[in-house]
């Protein structure tokens, strides 16, 4: 049995009923129009008192209604379509009341006001028997019927039932379907939430494991930073002891070098000398120049003395070492942290040997 001609009527009254409170709305107030309402020569309306509202906020010098002063008029503009409406020394009681729209506010209040299970009885009407009304439910075809389908119609052989009881009974299901739904989104939100603050938790986690990891590798830079400060020193340390000999044994190289260039020259002046008697008398020149030329200096410096090789630093095997640093799932981050006897927290596997393998 359909029943969908039955509540059409219904239906379409709602809707215009709707249509028609839309239409009666004031564009200033925003609600239904309240009496006395007023048209505009735009053929606008508005509430007498909104329009005297919008009245006086465009003119605030203009004397209200009884006062001894006589106004000139004053102007506004339509809130609707923004029309300039001229007003005589009457203000907004010069304008015309709009009975029609009065008349049909009242209309509407009262169709308003009428209770709507009645006006759903009128339509609910069996299409067979016109006169009868809805009134029980035919549990084999699932569908509302009349007394008289159930007596001489097609239900006649169907089980039925009162239309209010299962009109509460699926009212009923409705509602505990609406409540399971509602709980399980309920415990839908949950999961999100818990799975939000997880994600949040990842991200604090991640931050912090993030800073210890940058705080250890860090510390080993600092490590290599001083190891490589302490080999450098060693290195200009040998540089020094080594350029310092070597230019102790120059000094002395050149200060015989020098000794032997005067007394040779000494020698060549003297062998110039055309007197013989006063050639013999320069003996002891001869003597200087012997023991001048069996002077033994010091030693020179062995060979390879200038090598510097055995500073060479092999970082291969630490290299490779540090290549194998890899995370400990095991390993908790608060293995820095202050030890129980007030010392700072024990190096980590690399920072224990500063010296290097």
């Amino acid at each position: 049995m359909n029943f969908t001609v039955g509540f059409k009527p219904l239906l379409g009254d709602a809707h215009s009923m709707d249509n028609l409170e839309k239409q009666l709305i004031c564009p200033i107030c925003l609600e239904m129009f309240s009496k006395p309402v007023v048209i505009l020569p735009c053929q606008h309306n508005l509430c007498r008192k909104c329009a005297n509202d919008v009245f006086q906020a465009s003119n605030p010098l203009w004397q209200s209604r009884g006062s001894t002063t006589v106004s000139s008029g004053g102007r506004f503009r339509c809130p609707s379509c923004r029309h300039e409406v001229v007003l005589d020394r009457h203000g907004v009681y010069g304008l015309q009341r709009n009975l029609l729209v009065e008349n049909i506010i009242d209309i509407y209040k009262q169709e308003s006001s009428r209770p709507l299970h009645s006006k759903a009885e009128q339509h609910l009407m069996c299409e067979e028997h016109e006169e009868e009304k809805i009134n029980i439910y035919c549990l084999s075809c699932e569908v509302p019927t009349c007394s008289l389908c159930k007596v001489f119609g097609a239900h006649k052989d169907c089980e039925v039932a009162p239309l209010p009881t299962i009109y509460k009974r699926q009212k009923s299901e409705l509602s505990d379907g609406i409540a399971m739904l509602v709980a399980g989104n309920d415990r839908v939100q949950a999961v999100i939430t818990q799975m939000e603050e997880v994600c949040q938790t990842i991200e604090d986690n991640s931050r912090r494991q993030k800073q210890l990891l940058n705080q250890r590798f860090e510390s080993l830079c600092a490590v290599l930073e001083e190891r490589k400060g302490e080999l450098l020193q060693a290195l200009a340390r040998e540089q020094e002891e080594k350029l310092q000999r070597v230019r102790g044994l120059i000094r002395q190289y050149g200060d015989h070098l020098e000794a032997s260039s005067k007394l040779v020259e000494s020698a060549i002046q003297s062998m110039e000398e055309p007197q013989m008697a006063l050639y013999l008398q320069a003996k002891e020149l001869i003597n200087k120049v012997g023991a001048m030329s069996k002077v033994e200096l010091a030693g020179r410096p062995e060979p390879g003395y200038e090598s510097m090789e055995q500073f060479t630093v092999r970082v291969e095997h630490v290299a490779e070492m540090l290549r194998t640093i890899d995370f400990q799932p095991g390993a908790s981050g608060e293995e820095e942290e202050v030890a129980p006897d007030g010392e700072e927290g024990s190096a980590g596997p690399e920072e224990e040997r500063p010296d290097g393998p």
